[in-house]
């Protein structure tokens, strides 16, 4: 099924900031997603010159959850100077976190809740929360209530050697036990799409968002982050290898299907350490305030598909349908960003988009919707390149898209993802002006 935000009033973006996205286990490691997400949400009020008291709310996504900071919306809130009164929460919906966070804000100022919103996401993936396992859990929840030595000891009866290890994060989808590369796998040989086109994207992706950088076209969006011991401020993704060539990529083992598999780590994105902040006004506050949107929402669309089946394609529902909600067709779109989980992904995506017997089947619509054309595709990298923090990508997606759109003079913006469980998100930009 799928889902529309109703517009009630013209909304706009007015900025965006994040910080550098960082290969998991490097320079962001002794950080916490709050110290990230606060780097964002502060670099956000400097860079836009917003007085923090005119926010009226702040939601902010995440995936993997510190138990320190549940709230995490909330937390960042304080931290990044925003006044006590205003309202902040966190949600979750995997890979989409941070365009869910999105979504709510534009909710939030088409019902007259606020006029002025940061919709937020942050992840930290260096370190997350691993548990002991529940028989473990369940004798120190006992242990409050035991009385003296024999009682202590009481409770170590039935422990075995395997009960002491401890329990990684479940990376398996709750619903069907499959990991999402393991899914990727099956929809690639499904759709037949071979290895080499699959390093060939991740290729380019690489190469786009090390010309990206050099060029200076994502330095606009990044806040500086300082980190102890705080010698030189990290200003630049680091996970994107622009020397990485097809010979490299080759030689690298399947990742999920040891024997006949084709997704491997060179085309799958990798564990990243970020955070990202837009902001989102009603075209009335951004007038009176003075501020300049980047652009102005035209239309969402939020879908669920089957986890088994369809797990990576949210963005093929999301697409045609937000296409539809905004009345236009795919070649009026001048920039699109599209969320590369996969390599594999992306192009069944594209695929499917283009293929009238899909399109009939599962949309209904008597033509298909189009060949993407890559030139307008993730022209400055993505996520199989630049990282993909769980919690932030929704964010960099639409920083991207509305800086491309300005610089390309695009009058439309086109963003897509999938998450895990087999939802998407897709919105649709249009130049303010």
């Amino acid at each position: 099924m799928a889902a529309g935000v109703s517009q009630t009033k013209p909304v706009v973006v007015t900025g965006g900031c994040r910080t550098p996205f960082l290969r998991s286990g490097g320079a962001f490691s002794d950080l916490m997603s709050y110290d990230l997400g606060r780097m964002a949400v502060a670099g956000l009020l400097h860079k836009t010159r917003l007085a923090p008291e005119a926010v009226d709310l702040l939601v902010m996504g995440t995936v993997v959850s510190d138990p320190a900071t549940t709230n995490l919306g909330r937390e960042v809130a304080l931290g990044a100077g925003l006044p006590r009164p205003v309202p902040a929460y966190t949600v979750t919906m995997a890979c989409v976190s941070s365009l869910q966070s999105f979504v709510s804000c534009l909710q939030a100022i088409n019902a007259g809740q606020a006029e002025v919103a940061i919709a937020a996401g942050a992840e930290l993936l260096s370190d997350v929360p691993i548990r002991l396992r529940r028989p473990v859990r369940k004798r120190l929840v006992a242990a409050q209530k035991a009385k003296g030595l024999l009682g202590y000891l009481g409770l170590l009866k039935g422990l075995g050697v395997r009960d002491l290890l401890p329990e990684l994060p479940a990376i398996a989808e709750f619903s069907t036990g499959e990991v999402m590369g393991e899914n990727c796998e099956r929809l690639v040989k499904r759709l037949g799409i071979g290895r080499a086109e699959q390093d060939e994207y991740a290729l380019m992706s690489h190469q786009r968002a090390a010309k990206a950088t050099a060029q200076g076209r994502l330095a606009g969006q990044i806040a500086p982050a300082y980190v102890p011991p705080f010698q030189e401020p990290i200003s630049e993704d680091d996970g994107f290898r622009g020397d990485s060539t097809l010979e490299k990529l080759a030689r690298l083992k399947p990742a999920f299907d040891r024997k006949l598999g084709t997704v491997t780590a060179g085309n799958s994105s990798f564990l990243t350490d970020g955070a990202g902040a837009m902001l989102l006004m009603s075209r009335e506050a951004a007038e009176q305030m003075g501020s300049e949107p980047l652009a102005q929402v035209r239309a969402v669309s939020v879908a669920a598909l089957d986890p088994l089946e369809e797990l990576l394609l949210g963005p093929a529902l999301t697409v045609p349908r937000v296409l539809a909600a905004a009345g236009l067709e795919l070649e009026q779109v001048g920039v699109i960003e599209l969320h590369e989980a996969f390599a594999g992904q992306v192009l069944a995506v594209l695929k499917l988009l283009n293929d009238p017997e899909f399109c009939r089947q599962r949309l209904g619509l008597e033509e298909p919707v189009g060949a993407v054309d890559l030139q307008r595709l993730n022209a400055w990298g993505g996520s199989l390149s630049v990282g993909h923090p769980f919690g932030a990508t929704g964010a960099r997606l639409i920083m991207n898209c509305c800086q491309r759109m300005q610089q390309e003079q695009a009058r439309y913006g086109l963003v897509a993802a999938c998450a895990a469980g087999a939802v998407g998100i897709g919105l649709v930009l249009e130049a303010a002006s």
